[in-house]
C-alpha cells in the first residue's frame, strides 16, 4: 500500500473510528484500525470489535492499493498531532510508515488476516433529519445508566410506530423521552409497533457524527438479527442491540400535576451550581415553591449552608422538594430551551421538566422525569 491523503480528513476519520474501539480489547486485533483502499481511489477506515463497527471513507491518491491493520489508539494520537500538510502512508512488510512534512512515524502492523469480517448494513428502515436526530439523542442519552451490571438501563429504547419515533432512557433516578416524526420505508410504515434497545454510548457517538444540520441519517434495522445501523455524511456504524427487557416506564409518568412552575433556565442552573457547593457530595438541593417565588437551599449547620431566591411563575399549593443537583442541572440543560416548566404532585412523587417557548407554552415532544430525594424527617 502507498497512498497520499489530506491530514484533516484523515485525522477526523481516524478519531471517529477510534472512539468506537474498546479500551481493553479481548484480543489485540480488535483494538486495531483497518486501512483499506479496495479497488477505488479512496481510503476506507474501519473498526470492529464484534459489538460495534464504524466505517468512513476518505478521498486519497492511491499509488498502490492494499489493506493493513494498525493500533487504533496510537494511529489516532499520531494523526491528531500531525502538521497541516498532506500525509503519505506506505506499508513495507510488517511496518507502516506515516510521513507528514518533516514528521515521520514507523509503526508495526497487526495480522490483518486475523481481523474479523465487517458486518453488512441491515435492511434500510427509513431516514431522519440529521439535526433533529442529533438533538433528540443528546436529550435522551443523558438519562441512560452507566452501570454495566444493569444492562437494561444502559440503553436507549427506540420505539417505531409508523412515522412516529420515540427515544427513551432511564437510570431509575431519572427518565428522558423524546418523540418526533421521521420517514419510514414503506414496509416498516405498516409493520406495527417496533421497539429495540440500543447501547446509549454507541447511539450518542453516532448522533454526534451524523446528526449535523442539513444532513440526512439513514436508519437500518434487523431486530431478528439483533443489529441496528446508522449512516450519513459518508460514515456508517452498526451495533448489536441489547438483548434485555427495558423497564415498563410509562407507568412512571404522572397522569396529573397539582403544582407547576415556569422559570428561566439559565438563572436557575447558575443558582443550583452556587447553592450545591455546600451540599455534601452533591447529595441534594432543596427547592421551596410558593407565592413569593422559589427559594433554593442546601447544606446544614455541620457542613455550611447556602440559599438563594429566584422569581418564578407558580401555580398551586406551596411545595418543598429536593433533587440531586447534578441530575437537576443535566435535566435542565437537556431541554435546549431558555425557559422550563417544572410540575409536581407531592414531594415524594416524580417531577416533570419540559421546555417552554417564548409565548409561555409547553413544547410538546420532550419530557425529563426526575425522582426527588427524600427530605430529612
Amino acid at each position: 500500500m502507498k497512498i497520499r491523503v489530506e491530514r484533516d480528513g484523515l485525522a477526523d476519520a481516524v478519531a471517529w473510528v477510534a472512539r468506537s474501539l474498546p479500551s481493553r480489547p479481548p484480543v489485540p486485533v480488535l483494538g486495531g484500525i483497518l486501512l483499506d483502499t479496495g479497488n477505488s481511489d479512496a481510503l476506507t477506515i474501519s473498526g470492529f470489535d464484534y459489538e460495534v463497527s464504524a466505517t468512513v471513507g476518505v478521498a486519497a491518491t492511491v499509488a498502490d492499493g492494499g489493506r493493513t491493520l494498525v493500533s487504533g489508539r496510537l494511529l489516532a494520537d499520531i494523526t491528531k498531532a500531525l502538521p497541516a500538510q498532506p500525509v503519505e502512508i506506505m506499508v513495507d512488510g510488517a511496518r507502516v510508515s506515516i510521513t507528514c512534512g518533516s514528521a515521520k512515524f514507523s509503526l508495526p502492523t497487526m495480522p490483518v488476516e486475523d481481523y474479523p469480517q465487517l458486518p453488512a448494513m441491515p435492511p434500510r428502515a427509513g431516514e431522519l433529519t440529521g439535526e433533529v436526530f442529533g438533538l433528540a439523542v443528546s436529550q435522551v442519552a443523558v438519562a441512560a445508566g452507566k452501570d454495566d451490571t444493569l444492562p437494561m438501563l444502559t440503553g436507549v429504547r427506540v420505539e417505531i410506530n409508523g412515522d412516529t419515533l420515540t427515544l427513551v432512557a432511564t437510570d431509575r433516578f431519572r427518565l428522558a423521552m423524546r418523540e418526533f416524526t421521521w420517514q419510514p420505508d414503506g414496509s416498516l410504515a405498516h409493520a406495527g409497533d417496533v421497539a429495540v434497545l440500543v447501547p446509549a454510548r454507541t447511539l450518542a457517538e453516532a448522533a454526534k457524527a451524523l446528526g449535523t444540520a442539513g444532513a440526512t441519517v439513514e436508519l437500518a434495522l434487523a431486530p431478528g438479527d439483533g443489529l441496528i445501523g446508522l449512516s450519513g455524511n459518508g460514515r456508517r456504524t452498526t451495533s448489536r442491540l441489547l438483548d434485555t427487557e427495558f423497564p415498563r416506564y410509562r407507568q412512571l409518568l404522572p397522569s396529573d400535576q397539582t403544582s407547576t412552575a415556569i422559570i428561566d433556565v439559565a438563572p436557575l442552573v447558575e443558582a443550583i451550581k452556587r447553592v450545591s457547593l455546600v451540599a455534601e457530595r452533591g447529595t441534594q438541593v432543596r427547592l421551596e415553591f410558593g407565592e413569593n417565588g422559589l427559594r433554593l437551599s442546601a447544606g446544614g449547620d455541620d457542613e455550611g449552608s447556602a440559599e438563594e431566591e429566584l422569581a418564578v411563575e407558580y401555580t398551586g399549593e406551596p411545595v418543598t422538594i429536593a433533587f440531586n443537583p447534578s441530575f437537576l442541572q443535566e435535566g435542565l440543560g437537556a431541554l435546549h430551551a431558555e425557559r422550563a416548566e417544572l410540575s409536581f404532585t407531592t414531594p415524594s412523587r416524580p417531577a416533570l421538566i419540559k421546555p417552554v417557548d417564548d409565548e409561555g407554552n409547553v413544547v410538546a415532544g420532550y419530557l425529563h422525569l426526575l425522582m426527588p430525594v427524600r427530605l430529612p424527617g
